[in-house]
C-alpha cells in the first residue's frame, strides 16, 4: 500500500534527508501546515523577530554543517521582508530553500487582500522559484535542492498555495538526483599548466568563496603547503589554511590598503592559480589584477562569463580534482624566499596597525587573542569589517562569516545566532558597528530565548563611519552618518543578556573571556570615537 503523505510532508521530509535540521521565519496562516510538517519531519522551527535576519540565520546553519539554509515566510510582507536577504544568498553563493504560501489560484483573482504574485517578485533575486501544483511536490523540491547546492549555490524558493500544503498523494519514489564523479581536466591545456607550474619561480594561488560551497578547504591548503605556494584568499575564503602559517597572506579584496600590498606581488607572480576565485566578493581594483600576458589558470565552479577577469587557461568543474590533476605533472621547485613572504605578512600587519594601544585594529587584535582556536567570527558590514577582515586570524575555514558579495548592514548578529544555534558548543563571537546593531535590537531576544552564550563586540563610533569617511575626502557636506550614542549596557541588561563597556585591550579581552562563561549573549561596547578608521581603510 502507498503510504500517503502530504504536499508539506514530502518538502519536509527531503529536507530532513539532505542534513537540514532548522528553519527560521516568522509564522503567518499562509505556511503553518509547512512549519507543522517540518517540525513533524525533525527540524527545530526557530521564531525570529524579522525575516531578513531568519535569512542570515539560515545562512549561519550551513556554514555549520553544510546543509541547505531553510528560511519560511508568509504572504505577502512576510516574504517581501525576507527579500534582501534572500538576495544576500544569491550574491553570497549560499545554499538555501525559502518556503512560502499563496492563496489558491482561483481566490487570487478575486481576492487582493495581501496577494502579489511571489514568483515574479523572487525571480531576479533567486537561481530559481517554483510554484508548487498538484503532484509536483516530491520532483520540485528533489530539484530545488539539486539547484541549491550545486555549480554556484544559492536559494531557491518554493510558493505553495494554501490548498496544495494540505493535499495528500503518495510518497514520491522516482530516482532522485545524483551527485556526478568530480571532473578533473585533461589534455593539451592540462600539460601546459602542468609546464608552467613546474617552470614557475614565483607561483601564487588565489582562492574563493567556490572552495567553500565545494568543501575543498583541505585540498586547496594541501596542494599550497605541499608545493610551497602562498595563498592568498577573499575575504569570505579566510581560514582555508590557517592565517598563521607563514605561507598564508590572508584576505583581499576590500581595501586599497592591502591592494597597494597584494596587487604587485600578484602582478610579480609567473603562475598564478585561481582556485574557485568568484570575483563576486571584489572591489573595482580587482578588475582585470593581471597582465594579458601573464600564466593565469583559472579554476572555477562555473564558466567565467562575468569578465572581471579573463585567463590565458580555464578549468570549470571541480577544484580538488584539478588541483590533484596539476600536482600530477612534474615536481616544481616553487623556489619563493620566504623571508619576501615573512615581509609581506609584516607590511599587512603594519598598515592596519595591528599593535596600536587602541583602537578599531587594537579592538579586533585583542578579541583574536581571548578567543580560543576555532572560534568563529560574524562581522557586520561597515568601516569595521575592512579592518577586521585583514587583522582577524582565521584558523577554519568557514571561520569568518559575513555579507561579502552583497554586503547588507544587520546581519553579524544573525550570522553568529544562526552558527551558534546549529553547532552550539563552537565558540562564536559577533562584531558590529553600533548602527549596524540598531538595526535588529530584536535579534538579541532570540539569543537570548535560545540561551545562547554569544560575546558581541560593538564598535561604537556614533557614525555611519565607512560613508561619512567617503562624504569628507568627497568635500561633501555632512549628512545622515551621526547619531546620538546608545547605552547598549543598559539595552543588553534590558533585554535579558549582560552588558559591558571597554576603553582599553585589558577590559576588552576580561569582557570577552567573561562572556564565554555565560549562558547568554553579552554586548561589548568598545568606545573608539570618532573619526577612527582614518588612515585605516
Amino acid at each position: 500500500m502507498t503510504t500517503q503523505q502530504s504536499v508539506s510532508e514530502v518538502i519536509a521530509e527531503r529536507l530532513y534527508e539532505v542534513g537540514c535540521r532548522h528553519a527560521f521565519g516568522i509564522p503567518g496562516g499562509e505556511v503553518l501546515a509547512l512549519m507543522d510538517a517540518l517540525d513533524q519531519a525533525g527540524l527545530e522551527i526557530v521564531l525570529v523577530k524579522h525575516e531578513n535576519s531568519g535569512g542570515f540565520m539560515a545562512e549561519g546553519t550551513w556554514h555549520a554543517n553544510g546543509a541547505p539554509g531553510v528560511l519560511f515566510a508568509t504572504i505577502g510582507p512576510g516574504i517581501a521582508n525576507a527579500a534582501n536577504a534572500i538576495a544576500n544568498a544569491w550574491q553570497d553563493r549560499v545554499p538555501m530553500i525559502v518556503l512560502t504560501g499563496c492563496v489558491p489560484a482561483i481566490g487570487a483573482h478575486t481576492y487582493t487582500h495581501q496577494v502579489i504574485d511571489h514568483v515574479k517578485f523572487l525571480e531576479p533575486i533567486t537561481k530559481a522559484v517554483f510554484r508548487v501544483e498538484t503532484g509536483t511536490a516530491g520532483v520540485i523540491i528533489d530539484k530545488s535542492i539539486n539547484i541549491a547546492t550545486t555549480g554556484r549555490p544559492g536559494p531557491v524558493a518554493l510558493d505553495v498555495p494554501i490548498d496544495v500544503q494540505h493535499e495528500l498523494s503518495g510518497a514520491w519514489t522516482k530516482p532522485r538526483f545524483q551527485p556526478q564523479s568530480p571532473m578533473a581536466p585533461s589534455g593539451e591545456n592540462l600539460t601546459m599548466a602542468r609546464d608552467w607550474l613546474k617552470d614557475a619561480d614565483r607561483p601564487i594561488l588565489l582562492a574563493g568563496v567556490d572552495v567553500l560551497t565545494q568543501g575543498h578547504s583541505a585540498a586547496v591548503a594541501d596542494f599550497c603547503v605541499g608545493n610551497g605556494i602562498p595563498l592568498i584568499t577573499t575575504y569570505k575564503a579566510k581560514g582555508i589554511l590557517g592565517e598563521s602559517h607563514p605561507l598564508a597572506l590572508g584576505g583581499a579584496g576590500l581595501s586599497p590598503i592591502s591592494d597597494e600590498i597584494l596587487l604587485p606581488l600578484l602582478q610579480s607572480s609567473d603562475c598564478l592559480i585561481l582556485a574557485g576565485y568568484d570575483p563576486i566578493e571584489m572591489r573595482i581594483g580587482w578588475r582585470n589584477p593581471f597582465a594579458p600576458n601573464q600564466r593565469v589558470i583559472d579554476i572555477s565552479a562555473e564558466i567565467n562569463t562575468h569578465y572581471m577577469h579573463q585567463a590565458p587557461l580555464n578549468f570549470t568543474g571541480d577544484i580538488a580534482a584539478s588541483l590533484t590533476a596539476l600536482a600530477d605533472g612534474p615536481e616544481s621547485t616553487a623556489p619563493w624566499d620566504q623571508d619576501e613572504i615573512s615581509k609581506i605578512k609584516a607590511s599587512l600587519r603594519d598598515a592596519y596597525h595591528v599593535n596600536e594601544d587602541w583602537g578599531p585594529a587594537a579592538v579586533v587584535n585583542e578579541a583574536r587573542k581571548a578567543c580560543p582556536a576555532g572560534t568563529i567570527a560574524t562581522a557586520d558590514s561597515g568601516a569595521h569589517r575592512i579592518v577586521l577582515s585583514h587583522v582577524w586570524q582565521c584558523d577554519v575555514a568557514h571561520g569568518l562569516l559575513q555579507s561579502s558579495a552583497f554586503c547588507t548592514m544587520g546581519c553579524a548578529v544573525p550570522l553568529a545566532i544562526g552558527r551558534k544555534i546549529a553547532e552550539p558548543e563552537r565558540r562564536v563571537i559577533g562584531f558590529a558597528g553600533d548602527a549596524g546593531v540598531e538595526m535588529f535590537l530584536g535579534e538579541l531576544a532570540t539569543a537570548r530565548d535560545h540561551g545562547l552564550c554569544l560575546p558581541i563586540v560593538v564598535f561604537v563610533d556614533e557614525q555611519l563611519g565607512l560613508i561619512e569617511l567617503k562624504q569628507r575626502s568627497s568635500r561633501m557636506t555632512n549628512l545622515g552618518v551621526e547619531f546620538p550614542g546608545t547605552d547598549f549596557t543598559a539595552v543588553a541588561e534590558a533585554m535579558g543578556g549582560h552588558g559591558a563597556t571597554c576603553r582599553d585591550r585589558e577590559s576588552l579581552n576580561t569582557a570577552i573571556t567573561a562572556a564565554f562563561e555565560r549562558d547568554t549573549f553579552t554586548l561589548i561596547s568598545a568606545l573608539i570615537g570618532k573619526n577612527a578608521y582614518d588612515g585605516r581603510i
